[in-house]
């Protein structure tokens, strides 16, 4: 028999969808004044191998990831979720967005991104939230699933994630010292 426990903190994570460098800056500033600072911003990734946010957005189209400064409860996806969406809604032109903000949570285990989006292999949270295991941590490194994202599932994407995962796992530990996460 299992028995219920309360997970570790997870690195929330913004992935950033863009075009346009001014509307990235932007986001950064604003995601940092609603939800949390920022600790760590990448560097940006090519979001050449869809061109599924072409006809909205323009394109190139670029990924960078945001790391909020501080590990999070993983029920504090959904409100991340939700946050990400009005901020998205906020910076539209002529009805289209600017930027896509995906908010995820990276763990000793996995990459969770969030999205309103039903499917198979989604688990619904609430409130129009469904959880995508996008990645697994297996091997020394997170390895993508038959439904990842192309880019996200690139060798350079994986790479910084896996690098990120180190810098998350300092910062939990030294936030927790033994306790668990004291989820509401």
């Amino acid at each position: 028999m299992s028995r219920r426990m309360i997970p570790s903190q997870a690195g929330l994570l913004f992935s950033v969808i863009y075009r346009e460098e001014e509307d990235f800056e932007k986001t950064v500033r604003t995601i940092s004044d609603r939800v949390g600072r920022i600790e760590y911003a990448s560097g940006p990734f090519p979001f050449d191998r869809t061109d599924y946010y072409a006809k909205e957005m323009g394109a190139p189209l670029f990924r960078r990831f945001l790391l909020a400064a501080d590990p999070v409860c993983r029920d504090a996806l959904v409100q991340a979720k939700i946050a990400s969406e009005s901020i998205e809604d906020e910076f539209r032109e002529n009805g289209n967005r600017t930027v896509n903000i995906d908010p995820g949570l990276l763990s000793d285990e996995s990459f969770v991104l969030a999205t309103g989006k039903q499917y198979s292999h989604r688990i619904y949270l609430r409130d129009g939230v469904f959880a995508d295991l996008t990645l697994v941590f297996e091997k020394g490194e997170y390895r993508p699933l038959p439904w990842t994202y192309p880019d996200l599932a690139s060798p350079e994407i994986r790479t910084f994630l896996t690098m990120l995962r180190t810098i998350i796992r300092k910062e939990i530990k030294r936030e927790q010292k033994g306790d668990s996460c004291r989820c509401g």
